[in-house]
């Protein structure tokens, strides 16, 4: 079975990190990052990310699997570091930013892995449709923060794979390949 991932599920991974009572942690919009690559006619690979990711995480660190997670994506924040291809991205071949100015993943479940490992399903939805993904989330750290001991903050990564014909996006697959690759790295801060 394929796994599926959107840049905004793995914040769920924080599940498993959570101090003793249950919390609630925003990303930390200045240390997220969510990239995805993509085989260009299958002579290079084109990178990406977006720049505008928020989201709300609630958990308890007794029941992990009763966590959940919120995120929304601007898709208009699509960067390829190339201003001509992103104008390509918004338009309606790709994210269609202008009827579908966001992507969500709101959390389904958390199966914990290992002691700093899960993995999250949940339902992504990208220009209209609503698909489950699942993903494979770590743990880099949880605990106060080294400059500022009032917020307690957890960071983590996740990787994945999704088939963005699945939603719709269909524009010069396989060429442009149609699988894509996605990393994410994020902090969140709990509140």
């Amino acid at each position: 079975m394929k796994r599926y991932l959107t840049p905004l599920a793995i914040a769920a991974s924080l599940a498993f990190a959570a101090p003793a009572v249950a919390a609630d942690y925003k990303i930390d919009s200045t240390h997220v990052h969510t990239v995805f690559r993509v085989s260009h006619l299958g002579f290079s690979t084109t990178v990406g990310q977006f720049n505008d990711v928020s989201g709300t995480i609630q958990f308890d660190q007794e029941n992990p699997a009763e966590g959940s997670v919120d995120v929304t994506i601007q898709t208009a924040s699509v960067d390829s570091a190339h201003d001509k291809r992103d104008e390509h991205l918004r338009s309606d071949d790709f994210f269609d930013v202008e009827n579908h100015p966001t992507m969500t993943f709101k959390s389904t479940a958390i199966e914990v892995t290992g002691e700093d490992t899960a993995k999250i399903t949940g339902d992504l939805t990208l220009l209209g449709v609503t698909k489950p993904v699942v993903l494979d989330a770590k743990l880099n750290k949880a605990g106060p923060h080294p400059m500022d001991a009032e917020r307690y903050v957890a960071g983590f990564s996740a990787t994945t794979t999704i088939d963005r014909t699945d939603f719709g996006m269909d524009y010069a697959a396989p060429a442009v390949g149609a699988e894509v690759d996605i990393e994410i790295y994020a902090e969140a801060v709990r509140q």
